[in-house]
């Protein structure tokens, strides 16, 4: 079984920026939606012993911090894997989205425009570095995974594992206040929105 969650929402996220593989840190109500992750994941588990699980996060700062609040919450260590760092976006690193698509009104009915920023990386690369990562981890029912990584990474691991064709893929959401549970061949979703969202 895998838990998959989001970053909490960033600085970059409120305003619209183009994150990819730079460094955003958490808003008050990212910081809110880690720990609504922490205290669903804890519910979730807390039937079993906690050590059985493990939890791997992408290096980057914001999953970094929505993983130590939920390692926090559930006594665990968090270990790090560059495989699941989100995609990156190249020349479009840290620009507004609006901004880009003004330039590059061709992107504006592309479902696939990520993957065209100059310099960027391909929805092959990601994929292969995603599904990669996956392959390498026990089979269920021994895999008990509590994974924190991004946006578009998490279209590429929910993908992966579904088997799901491209089309599929880049229509998927990309919540950050949701887990998904990855078991049995199956994908659900579970919300987890924060009681009280800061002011």
């Amino acid at each position: 079984m895998i838990y998959l969650c989001r970053h909490g929402q960033t600085f970059h996220n409120r305003e619209g920026r183009m994150q990819g593989q730079t460094e955003s840190d958490l808003t008050p109500l990212g910081r809110a939606q880690a720990a609504a992750m922490g205290d669903l994941l804890f519910d979730l588990i807390r039937r079993d012993p906690p050590a059985n699980w493990r939890i791997v996060a992408s290096p980057l700062r914001r999953a970094r911090q929505t993983a130590e609040t939920i390692g926090a919450r559930l006594g665990l260590p968090v270990a790090f894997e560059d495989r699941l760092m989100e995609i990156s976006v190249g020349d479009w690193s840290n620009r507004l989205r609006d901004e880009v698509k003004r330039e590059n009104p061709e992107l504006l009915s592309d479902p696939e425009w990520a993957f065209k920023s100059p310099g960027g990386e391909t929805y092959e690369a990601i994929m292969g570095r995603v599904s990669g990562w996956l392959a390498e981890q026990a089979p269920e029912p021994e895999r008990k995974l509590i994974v924190i990584s991004h946006g578009i990474a998490g279209w590429m691991l929910r993908g992966a594992y579904a088997g799901l064709p491209r089309e599929r893929v880049i229509c998927l959401d990309t919540p950050q206040d949701a887990i998904f549970r990855l078991s049995g061949g199956q994908i659900d979703r579970l919300d987890c929105a924060p009681v009280e969202e800061p002011a």
